[in-house]
């Protein structure tokens, strides 16, 4: 797993307090629908959105994802501010199994848009931060430039956790949620967030890791 990213861990509470007092859309502007699977920009920063939740109207995507600050959707339309963010992946240097993994960012979204959980193909994304997945378990993935793709868990590790036997992802896929997906066509449980390749495995940073962190970083917890 390499990017040429900075080791930072950063908590911007006067941010949150600023986006949160964002006044509404005017009245009659058609409100922008910000969902798991969406492509959003930050700076020069193309990525996929892996979670919202519509409760506490904050997002998440990847933290090497971020930006200055603003969010846009890909037609440029505010969706949110940059609140806290994780992301100690070292720069340009390979990453051992044995390693924690961290790289998440919490977007608060403001008052013009309306958040959901329904990935693009019509599925709610559901977060129960306890689950753990395990070698050899069905998991998809969704990202903006490969779609959705499925495989199953090669490797559990130490906050993350790689894919195999389908399982695709190109640049701008970054972010993006990873799920179980039942059968059943029920709700699909989010289990990690797509971080990068480690060899020729996908790899995504787990949300029961990521989760902890988002209850340390802003003290609540996400639930769908």
């Amino acid at each position: 797993m390499v990017r040429r990213l900075a080791t930072r861990v950063a908590t911007a509470m006067g941010m949150l307090a600023l986006a949160l007092s964002l006044p509404p859309a005017p009245a009659g502007a058609d409100p922008t629908l910000v969902f798991p699977g969406m492509e959003i920009r930050q700076d020069n920063h193309v990525c996929t959105l892996g979670y919202v939740d519509p409760g506490l109207r904050i997002a998440f995507t990847a933290g090497h994802c971020r930006g200055g600050g603003a969010v846009t959707d890909a037609n440029f339309n505010l969706i949110g501010h940059l609140a806290t963010f994780r992301d100690n992946t070292p720069s340009g240097s390979t990453v051992a199994t044995d390693q924690l993994i961290a790289d998440y960012e919490a977007i608060v979204l403001v008052d013009s848009v309306t958040p959901s959980n329904i990935l693009p193909g019509g599925r709610p994304l559901e977060s129960i931060p306890g689950v753990a997945v395990a070698p050899g378990q069905a998991v998809c993935h969704f990202g903006v430039i490969t779609g959705e793709t499925c495989g199953t868990v090669e490797g559990v590790n130490n906050g993350w956790f790689t894919m195999s036997h389908g399982v695709l992802s190109k640049q701008g896929d970054s972010g993006g949620p990873v799920y179980l997906a039942p059968n059943n066509g029920g709700p699909a449980q989010l289990v990690g967030i797509f971080n990068s390749v480690w060899g020729d495995f996908p790899a995504a940073v787990s949300w029961r890791s990521a989760s902890d962190q988002v209850l340390e970083d802003l003290g609540v917890t996400i639930l769908s």
